[in-house]
This record gives C-alpha cells, structure tokens and sequence, in this order.
C-alpha cells in the first residue's frame, strides 16, 4: 500500500511543538514515536484518510503522554 501521509514532516512538527512546551528531546522522541505508531494503528483500515481524521488520531495518541503537546498539535495554525 502506497501512502501518501508524509511520516517525518508530521515528526518535525510534532517535535517543534514539543519543544516549545518545554519537553525534553528525550522523551519528546519517545512520546512522538508511540504516537505515530499508535496513529498508523488507528487509521490502517481507512482507504480514504482526510487532514481531520489525520489530526484527530494524532491528538487522541498525543493525549497518552502529554496533554499540552496534544493541545498544541491540535490548535496549530490556530495561536496566535
């Protein structure tokens, strides 16, 4: 199955937003590895993935291990 989900963008992302919450590198990697690999879980089934349904895994996963990060990720785009 071809993908067309862009793995590291979404990791280079999720790692600016965590180190703008104050995470260390270390358990940034760590909480970003579970998520993406909890999301794939989650969204494998799907034929047709849309950004939403991309986000909302991502933040339900990101939810586990730190909420900030999770509402960071969530409201990107959005702060001002």
């Amino acid at each position: 199955m071809k993908t067309i989900l862009d793995i590291e963008k979404i990791r280079k992302e999720l790692k600016i937003d965590a180190k703008a919450v104050g995470i260390p590198s270390g358990a940034s990697k760590s909480f970003i590895d579970e998520t993406l690999k909890g999301m794939e879980k989650t969204l494998k089934g799907k034929k047709v993935i849309t950004d939403n349904d991309l986000k909302r895994a991502i933040v339900k996963e990101l939810k586990k291990y730190n909420s900030d990060l999770a509402y960071v990720y969530e409201n990107r785009d959005k702060i001002i």
